[in-house]
């Protein structure tokens, strides 16, 4: 029994869950709708959980806001030659709140931001090869000075981290 005990503590005292509340104060401050509207270019890599680079990656965003809705058309370009697409359409629900969808997004995303920070989570088809697999994201995104924003995103499966995703994102016009 104690040993039982001692492994669900450890098991639960080992979880690094970031706070978003611990960025509030951080600058400078990050609006997703002001950041992404108007053109975006980003860079990225997915590392397995073993930390091999697997994957390298570009990305052209077009972002525009109507009302309360910010569409972002994501075009991808991989290392490999292969070209996606996504295309969000993320509702700005104030208090620096956010919901959004997009094709390959299982139900809806949800974000908030504090001082630098955003945190965003969803579920997400994947296309790993000829098949899809579904996957759990949790965004971190950092503001940082020059427009640059810089992203960090766990994929998990079933609970345990397949590998992650790093992006920096600048900010075009």
């Amino acid at each position: 029994m104690r040993l039982l005990i001692f492994i669900f503590f450890f098991i639960t005292s080992c979880s690094n869950d970031m706070n978003i509340e611990s960025f509030s104060k951080n600058t400078p401050a990050f609006k997703l709708e002001e950041y992404f509207n108007g053109k975006t270019e980003a860079w990225g890599m997915f590392h397995d959980r073993f930390g091999n680079l697997k994957r390298t990656f570009k990305v052209d965003i077009d972002g525009e806001i109507s009302n309360n809705l910010l569409t972002l058309d994501e075009r991808f370009l991989y290392d490999d030659g292969e070209k996606d697409q996504r295309i969000w359409s993320i509702k700005i629900l104030g208090d620096n709140k956010y919901s959004g969808q997009a094709a390959d997004v299982i139900g809806e995303a949800t974000g908030v931001a504090k001082g630098n920070a955003l945190n965003w989570k969803y579920k997400l088809n994947l296309k790993v090869k000829d098949s899809t697999i579904k996957v759990d994201f949790d965004d971190w995104m950092f503001l940082q000075d020059r427009n640059i924003l810089i992203n960090r995103a766990e994929v998990k499966k079933w609970g345990v981290n397949i590998g992650v995703v790093t992006i920096t994102f600048l900010k075009i016009e």
